[in-house]
């Protein structure tokens, strides 16, 4: 039976790609740092798929709570068929703060945990000839707007480097860029949400979707929805100085937290 492993498995895009997983009959094991949170989650999945689900609790920007997860994308006897490296959270915080304990932690849940577990996942499926990785971008990586659109950026251009590694392997990495999601992630970070129309707006089930059939159609970049992926190309081709008028405005439409 094919296994999938999910990070950030429990709410928002994370959870939406566990449900798309357990309805294309994968078993799944859950990570997260909330371990009550996991145990719903895995009940509710169980119940209502009757898929196998493990739970692993951890929080990635701890480099110890990585070697469990790293065992376990490595048996060979219970094999991963595909991770998801979905973990993460939006930023609020000035580049210029003396204190960069947020930005540190951004950084290693969504940059240094992908990078060792894509590792890791990747020598896998490579010893066995098959498997998919796929790694949560977003279109912030097409704009400026602080460290968020930095760590994006990263996660895109590696997912890339990956795939160009992996070519020929029966393994696929692709990274998934959605535009403005409605989850958790924004309260959780204290941002307020960008004043955007109600179609600029994507559905987490969406995103998985369009993932797991990009990955399994070999393709390395994943764009939900038209519109945002006319978005991506007006912003690839576009002179910089517009794409950073219009990263400008994206950030001085999000409405006061006071």
């Amino acid at each position: 039976m094919a296994t999938a492993l999910v990070t950030g498995g429990t709410s928002g895009i994370g959870k939406a790609f566990a449900t798309e997983l357990a309805e294309r009959g994968y078993d799944l094991v859950l990570v997260a740092r909330d371990a009550s949170r996991l145990d719903e989650v895995a009940i509710e999945l169980r119940d209502r798929f009757g898929r196998e689900v493990e739970t692993l609790r951890a929080d990635l920007a701890v480099r110890d709570d990585l070697d469990p997860i790293i065992d376990r994308l490595s048996d060979a006897a219970r094999p991963v068929d595909v991770l998801v490296n979905n973990a993460g959270f939006g930023l609020n915080a000035s580049l210029l703060a003396e204190d960069v304990a947020i930005q540190e932690r951004a950084m290693d849940v969504m940059c240094t945990a992908v990078l060792i577990l894509s590792g890791a996942a990747g020598r896998a499926m490579k010893a066995r000839g098959q498997g998919i990785i796929v790694n949560v971008s977003s279109v912030s990586a097409w704009i400026i707007k602080g460290n968020y659109s930095a760590i994006k950026r990263w996660v895109l251009t590696f997912t890339q480097a990956l795939a160009l590694e992996l070519d020929g392997t029966g393994v696929q990495a692709t990274a998934v860029c959605p535009g403005w999601v409605k989850t958790e992630l924004h309260e959780r970070a204290g941002v307020a949400r960008p004043r955007l129309p109600g179609w600029a707006w994507v559905d987490a089930s969406e995103v998985a979707r369009c993932a797991l059939d990009a990955a399994a159609a070999g393709k390395t970049i994943a764009v939900p929805t038209r519109k945002w992926r006319a978005a991506v190309w007006f912003l690839e081709h576009c002179p910089q100085a517009l794409s950073r008028a219009v990263s400008s405005r994206i950030t001085k439409s999000r409405r006061s937290d006071g």
